[in-house]
Parts: C-alpha cells; structure tokens; sequence
C-alpha cells in the first residue's frame, strides 16, 4: 500500500486523534500517526499544536521513526524555540550511539535547526562528531560547522570549529576532506572580511588532488573550486596540478567540467605562451566544451555563456569548432542567440564565407527576434572583418530584395554602421536603399535611413525632398527620428543652402517652438544659433569626420572579462557580472587572474609582443568614448558653492581630479572614474613595442643600408659637444639666463608666446592667456589673467579636465589679493603628471575650467608637445636601431622642415629642448642626425633629419608606436628650430 493515504482528508477530530496515536503504546501505531503529521505538515496544514507528542516519539530505535521525527522537528523548532529545548537531550544523546546514521542524523538535524538557544548546546557533540572515527560522521559534521556559522558565526570561531576543518583537509577520507572544503569555501563567502581562512599549501593541495579521484562529483566541484583559489609559486607547479585536472574534462557531470575548465583557464595565464604544454591543453579543451552543447538545451545555455567568457579571453581553443555552433532548427530562442553571438566572435577570414551562408539562411527564418540578430550579424561580420565586408554588404542587398518588412529595417540599420567603418567605400547602394524609404515604419531604421540621406546629401539629387517627406509627419515621429532629422536637415543646408534654405527655417522652428521635448529643443537651439552667427563654425562641428566604429562593441571590459574567467560554472558566468553586482551584501575579495612570471611572455597570445626596448611601459591612453571629449558635456556640472577660504579648502579630490578645489562641488560627467570598457591598452600603448615585423618595406628608407653601423661606429660619429653662441665670454651670461645645459635645469628650452585662451567676451571680463614652458623637470602653465570687467574679481580656483598625459595641477592657483578693474596678473601653475588618462581628440587638447566669484568658465588649450619632452629622453645607439627595425614602416611619417642653421646648430638648438642626437653621419655629401625623445607618459619617439649643406629644406621622419604624435612632434621640431 502507498503513502498517499496519509494525504486524504480525515473526519473533524483529525488532530484530536493524532495526538492519542502519538501517545500510543503500540510502535506501528504510533510510526502511522507521525507519518500522518508529516503528510498534513507537508501540505501546509499547522500540526505545531502537535509539538510536544511528537518530541516524545524521538526516544525510538526505530531509524525511519526517527528521522521523521528530526524532519518535524526541523520543520516547527523556529516557531516553538521553548518546546525544542525539550529535544536537545535525545540529540546529545544518540549523538554518542553506536550506530553512526544515527550519529550523523542527529548533528545534521542540530546543525538544520536554526535556535539561538539550541546552539549553544550543540558545540560538544558538534566537536565530538568532527574526531568521529566513522568519515560518514565526520562529513556531516564538516557539513554542519557552515550551518553553524550561519547562525552564529562568533561562537564557530570561539569554539575552534574553523581549526577541526583545517585538519580534515588532510583526512584520509576523499569525502571527509571533500566536504572540509566545501564548509570552509561557504564560511570564506560568509565571512564579513572577506579574508582567506585556510591557505592551501603544497602538501594540502597533493591530498585534495588525490582526493579528487575518489570522491562524489559534488566534493570534486568543491575541491576544482578551492585549486581555481590558489596561485601556484611557477609555471611548473601550474603545470603540474593542470595535469592531475585535466582528466575530470571526461567527466559526465557538467559542472564537473565547467571547474575544470575553470583551473585550467586561470593556471594557463601562468605558463609561457610559446610552451608546447600550452598548445596541448589549448587542444584539449575544446572537445569538453563542444559535448556540453550535446545536453539538454538548459545545460546547452549554460555551457554557452561560459564559452562566450572563454572565447572572448582565449579564442584559438574553439577557432576550429565553428560548425558546433550552427544553429539547429529545433534549439529554443534563448540559445539560438547565444550561439549566434559566439558565431560572430570565431568568424575570421578563413571561416567567413561558411558564416555568411548560415546567417543568410538564418534571415529567411520564422522567428522574427531571430531574424533580426541574424541581420545584425551580417553587419557585425562586415565590421570586423574588413576584406568580408563587399561579401557582407552584397548578402545585405540581397536580402533587402526579398522586400520582407522587418529584414529591410534590420538592413538598413546595419548598412549605416558599414558606412560608419568604411566612408566613401559602399555609397554606389544608396539608390537601392532610398526604394525601401515608403516601407519603413520602424524609429531605429527610419533613423538610421535618415542618417544616410544626410550624410551623403552631395550624392543624392533628391535628398531635400525625401527629408522633406519625414518632415510631414515631424510631431508623431520618435524622439530618436526628430533629432537625427534635424540634424540631417542642417547638414543638407550646409552642403546645398541656396535651395534648402526654407527647409531648414521648417525644421528648427518645429524643433524650437513647437517641441516640448528638451533635447530636440536645445539641439534647435544650438544649431540655429551655430547658423545665425558663424556659418564656418557650424560645418566645421556638424560635418566634423566621423570617429571609424569599434570592429566589437559588446565586448566585456578586460579586468571585468579576467574576474568573470575565475567564476567559470557559476551565475556570475551566466548573467556576466561580478557576483557583489546580484549577491546582497557580498564583499568578498575580487578575485583576479594570476600573472605570468617574469621572462616568460605576455599574458596571452594576442598580446605577445616584442621585447620592451624601453625601461618603462608607457601609460594607456583610454579612448574617449563619443561625446565624453565635449567640453560642454564634460565641464557643464560644475557649480560655484563656497569660496575657498585657504589652501587647506582643497581636501581630498573626487576621483578623476587632481586636488579639487572647494567650491566645484560634485565632480561632473567626463571628470570621473574612466569609463567602464577603456581598461584595455590601445594599440601602440601598453606593455612592450609592437611585434617585430619580419621584412623591412620595400620603399626607401631613409636610414639607409648602414645603419647598423650605428652600433660600434664604422663610419659613425657621436654629436660633438659645441661651444656656446657668443664664445666663451658668454659663460656668465649664460649661467645667468640658465643657458647651461645639464640634467633638470632650464636649458633655455623654447617657449611659445602666450596666446588668448580665454577672450574677455566669453570670460564674463576675464581675459585669459597663456603658454606651457618646462622648468626644472616640471611642466609649467604659464598664464596672464586680465580684468576687463566692470568689478573686482576674488576667489579663484583652477581644475583640469582628464586628458591624454594625466596632466593635473600640482598645487592650488595662488591668486591672493583680488583682482581690480584692468589689473593683469602673471600666474605660473605647476603641473604634474599622475592624474587620471583619457585620451582625446586632438591628442594634445586640455579643457580648462577657471572658477571666480562671478562665475565657472570652460576653455581649451593645445598643449605644445614640447613642454612635455623629458630630460631622459636619450636612447642608446643598439636600443634606438631595434626599436627602429621593429616598428613596422608604417609607423614611419615624414616631412619636409625648413632649417636654416647648420646641422651642429641643430643638434644644439634640438638639445636644450630634450631632444637628443643618437648619432650622426654623413652620406653622400648629406648629414643624418639620428634622435630620440621621451613623453612623460614614457612613450620614446625617434626621428631622422636629412639635412643637405647650402639646402634649407630637409627631410624629417618620426616613427613612433602610436602614429597620431608625428604631426604634433613634427610642429614641435618647426617651432624649435624656425624660432
């Protein structure tokens, strides 16, 4: 007969009766009436009246009565904590019986039943049960000390509990030592400090790996998660525990191989990227991964977004598996997405085609969501991959003839982000797409389509009349088709104004007057008046180029991807976040990768690089995201507050500021912390120069066959020391004007002439100009502040916006006294080089903010680049020819330059400004003057001047990691030597 009878309703009395059969003398009787108790309890029916006759039931020897017993008791002890006391003698009690289910019962019920009162009872026979000589009572009381310290973690450290586990990580149980670590890994999480409370050793790490092949999946899960902890001393060791590790890749259980995985992932950091040992777990990583995507389609997703970590911090372990990842007609939503996005992360040049098949066939689905990604795809293949991207845009136009509505949308969407990679490349589709214009009912494509007809008004004869067409509708149109609308409009007008002038006058006085949406009206605003009062200004910003696109945008942040890698096989990998971002009240220590050691490469293969020739890694420059370089956008929340009533008013700054002076409040958009997503090094930045190229070009180099006699001589000559101009009677002279030349002195380093930064028409009457010079190592802002208004100003304060060198100020702006009605002051503002980096655009652009009483006032000002050569800029010969060979040609930028003097003057004259002459010789009749320059950010720059006697004008080549600094060093080299 079943259990379910205990389920059916009984008559009127039902408790009545159940309390006389509790007390029954009869066993079966007795054993019926608890069962009938656990049933009622189980659907919800209160039984707690019941609590004293069942407690009376535990003094049995019958195992199955009692632990329906202890699940009673489980269950009610929380709401009658008084009544549970009455137990606390039976479990101490068949705590020490001789049969060890009952010993292991009995904790386990003590440690589930969460009573302040009960607690304290149970430390004896808690402790007692952790030397138990049977590993089953010892596994459960391991179990049970986390339990404990949920309720009351005080009394575990106080009792030494913490310790008892420490020395069954050693037991000779594989499951005793299984579930040592997983009660210690629960109690770490717990722990309010987040400190480690056992360390694993060498001895302790052999037991656990031994251990690793005897015990359940569940303790092999908990014992991969403690190694994933640990940090081997070499890559040997790593080595050695990946190879004990690597044969739980095989097991049946996911999860199981998913910790696996895990290790592996984190100990592989550690090994040299050229090891063979590399290559081969590299190879062996893949099959376990590609048969997880055979299970269930729940696993299937779980196994997925682990892999898109896994492909995106290593993606050479599944570049051969692109196939596994093809979408099957039968796979639910959720993982047809999934797969499509590690699809586009494998796709490369050699797989491309076998891509585009797929997700062409994918876009003649059914599901529409589907469909969509799949079209977004195709784009996002194009963008990645350029020399795919005809092949992209040709699948493009072939599924906008299929005239399917929501296909058409999705591809023009896409289109327009090509267009954003590659301007001037794909227009000749243009016409195609305008076909589809009456068709388009969809804010993003009608937007995007927009964007088109007005980037490329030139190409498109009836541009005004189709804009004209959006225009009908201008008020039931989404925000997001309003201001690309009006944008689109006024560069049509700027490019075609005699005819479209009416047009324009339409959008803003739609956009400005009868508009209640704020951001389309500041935007009228802005505009109408960029047109009314500077023309030249307004298609100087609204036809400002275009930043190209980022080939993958939904990449996860570096440091981000790195932390999500050491929680491969938990929430934290399915949802991509760090687990304090879901998890309440966790802070635990942020876990990060290991690092390789020393000597043994760069942290992963994408990253391998040439060996540094310079002594430091330059600093990263973050790549500002669009807008963030805005000053309006960046600068506009600052507000006045108080003044600054001393020095000591600059307490500690926001993050993103130098010392923040008091009175800017809050730090402002743009000030902050960098955003997330720029942790990662561009190109040229970071780390070692780039990879050695294995041929030189082709094309004529400059440096000529013979430099590698730069090293050693062989015809070379090393810039002789010059007398000073005027001979030696200018000495004194000299000295007086710091003309010397020495290491951190003023060496008579040029100075350009102050410029107005700030014209008292924009400053409220303040007048601000200035320059940047270099004293004494440091770099100077050197500034003239002019009051032209109709009143004193008072109460002055300076804050730099972040920028590509870090540049802060050094110290408060020291103006004491107030500044009168025409009065002009000279202040000099020590600037350091340690604050935040961002890069902007142009490199050299400082946006400035200067407060006073009257108000807060922006402006920006081009830093010269030669304020920022340091004194310790000289290469030696053999690091300057390496580095000159591995920088590939074309890194290479040359110029013609005026030079007027001779090539010792040169020399000279490029000396006091800390830039210094490698080596030289002459060739054919021509002298060559090989030189290096270091930036404060520890970027070296070298050149070459090729100089012709009796000819003014030679030829100047700059080669350096990161191409963006040759016009500016190249400015820097004419202002030098033309002044």
């Amino acid at each position: 007969m079943t259990d379910s009878k205990y389920f059916t309703t009984t008559k009127k009395g039902e408790i009545y009766e159940l309390k006389a059969d509790l007390n029954s003398d009869k066993k079966e009787k007795k054993k019926e009436a608890v069962k009938k108790v656990i049933a009622s309890m189980t659907v919800g029916k209160d039984v707690s009246s019941l609590f004293p006759d069942v407690v009376n039931c535990m003094q049995t020897d019958n195992l199955e009565l009692k632990k329906l017993v202890y699940l009673y008791l489980m269950n009610y002890a929380k709401s009658q904590p008084d009544m549970a006391i009455m137990a606390v003698n039976t479990f101490v009690k068949d705590c020490e019986d001789t049969n060890p289910l009952i010993r292991a019962l009995a904790v386990r019920t003590m440690g589930c039943i969460r009573v302040d009162k009960i607690t304290a009872y149970l430390c004896d026979p808690l402790r007692k049960c952790l030397k138990d000589e049977d590993p089953y009572v010892q596994k459960t009381a391991a179990v049970c000390v986390a339990k404990l310290y949920d309720i009351n973690p005080q009394l575990v450290e106080d009792q030494g509990f913490i310790d008892q586990l420490r020395d069954l990580l050693t037991a000779s149980n594989p499951m005793v030592g299984a579930n040592a670590v997983a009660a210690l890994s629960e109690i770490n999480d717990a722990s309010p400090s987040g400190t480690t409370l056992f360390d694993l050793n060498a001895q302790t790490i052999n037991k656990l790996l031994t251990a690793l092949n005897e015990c359940t999946e569940w303790g092999q899960i908990f014992i991969l998660d403690s190694l994933s902890n640990y940090t081997p001393k070499d890559d040997r060791e790593a080595q050695s525990i990946c190879e004990r590790v690597t044969p739980r890749l095989a097991h049946a259980n996911a999860a199981v191989v998913l910790s696996a995985v895990k290790v592996l992932m984190k100990f592989m950091e550690m090994m040299p990227v050229d090891s063979e040992y590399l290559t081969t777990l590299t190879r062996k990583l893949a099959p376990p991964l590609v048969t997880l995507l055979s299970a269930e389609p729940e696993v299937q997703y779980v196994a997925l977004r682990n892999i898109n970590l896994i492909v995106q911090k290593r993606p050479e372990i599944l570049k051969q598996e692109m196939k596994v990842f093809f979408v099957k007609y039968n796979d639910p939503i959720y993982v047809k997405l999934e797969k499509l996005d590690i699809m586009i992360r494998l796709a490369a040049q050699g797989n491309i085609a076998q891509v585009l098949a797929e997700l062409k066939e994918y876009a003649t689905e059914v599901d529409v969501d589907f469909v969509r990604k799949s079209v977004r795809a195709i784009g996002r293949c194009a963008i990645k991959i350029e020399q795919s991207a005809e092949r992209c845009v040709s699948t493009l136009l072939d599924l906008i003839q299929t005239k399917v509505n929501y296909v058409v949308q999705e591809a023009i969407v896409v289109i327009k982000d090509i267009f954003r990679k590659y301007p001037n490349k794909y227009e000749s589709i243009i016409a195609t797409l305008c076909e589809n214009l009456d068709t388009l009912d969809e804010p993003e494509a009608r937007a995007s389509m927009i964007w088109i007809i007005g980037e490329y008004a030139e190409r498109i004869d009836n541009a005004d009349e189709l804009l004209e067409s959006f225009l009908e509708g201008f008020h039931d149109e989404n925000t997001q088709v309003q201001l690309q609308l009006l944008t689109a409009i006024v560069k049509l007008f700027l490019k075609r104004p005699t005819d479209t002038q009416e047009l324009v006058q339409q959008v803003l006085s739609l956009a400005t007057q009868d508009s209640d949406n704020p951001d389309l009206r500041d935007r009228g605003y802005i505009y109408w008046r960029l047109l009314s009062t500077d023309p030249a200004a307004a298609k100087d910003v609204v036809l400002a180029n275009k930043p190209l696109i980022s080939e993958e945008t939904d990449l996860i942040e570096p440091t981000l991807l790195d932390e999500l890698i050491c929680y491969i096989g938990s929430l934290a990998s399915v949802y991509h976040k760090p687990p304090s971002a879901f998890v309440e009240g966790r802070n635990a220590t942020r876990r990060v990768l290991p690092t390789r050691a020393p000597g043994s490469g760069s942290t992963s293969p994408e990253s391998e690089t040439a060996a540094a020739v310079v002594p430091q890694a330059p600093q990263v420059i973050p790549q500002a995201s669009q807008g963030q370089s805005d000053l309006i956008g960046d600068l506009l929340g600052m507000d006045l507050g108080p003044p600054a009533s001393a020095p000591s008013a600059f307490g500690g700054a926001p993050a993103g500021f130098g010392a923040a002076p008091a009175g800017f409040g809050a730090a402002p958009a743009g000030f902050g912390a960098s955003p997330a997503g720029f942790g990662a090094s561009p190109a040229g930045f970071g780390g070692a120069p780039m990879q050695a190229q294995p041929e030189m070009s082709a094309g004529l180099d400059l440096l000529g066959g013979g430099l590698d006699s730069l090293i050693g001589g062989g015809g070379m000559s090393q810039p002789a020391p010059q007398p000073m101009m005027g001979g030696g009677n200018m000495g004194a002279l000299g000295d007086i004007f710091s003309l010397a030349s020495g290491p951190g002195l003023a060496t008579g380093m040029y100075v350009e002439p102050k410029t107005v930064w700030l014209p008292a028409a924009k400053g409220k009457g303040l007048e601000v100009s200035g320059t940047f010079g270099r004293r004494q190592g440091q770099v100077f802002m050197d500034m003239t502040f002019t009051n032209k208004a109709m009143q004193q100003m008072s109460q002055f304060a300076i804050q730099l916006n972040k920028n590509s060198f870090g540049l802060v100020p050094a110290s408060p702006l020291s103006i004491a006294s107030p500044l009168n009605m025409n009065q002009t002051l000279d202040v000099s503002l020590p600037l350091n080089t340690n604050g935040p980096v961002q890069r902007m655009d142009p490199i050299n652009s400082l946006q400035v903010a200067v407060k006073n009483n009257i108000d807060v006032l922006y402006f920006s000002s081009p830093i010269p680049l030669h304020a920022l050569f340091v004194e310790t800029g000289e290469m030696e010969r053999r690091d300057f020819l390496n580095e000159w060979k591995n920088l590939p040609a074309a890194n290479e930028v040359q110029f013609p330059i005026e030079i007027h003097m001779t090539a010792d003057e040169a020399v000279q004259k490029l000396k006091t400004s800390n830039i210094f002459t490698v080596a030289r010789r002459n060739l054919d009749g021509q002298d060559m003057l090989y030189q290096s320059l270091k930036l404060t950010n520890n970027i070296f720059i070298m050149a070459e001047i090729k100089m012709q006697p009796g000819n003014p004008t030679a030829t100047l080549s700059i080669k350096c990691q990161l191409v963006d600094f040759s016009n500016l060093v190249h400015e820097s080299y004419k202002a030098i030597l033309q002044n």
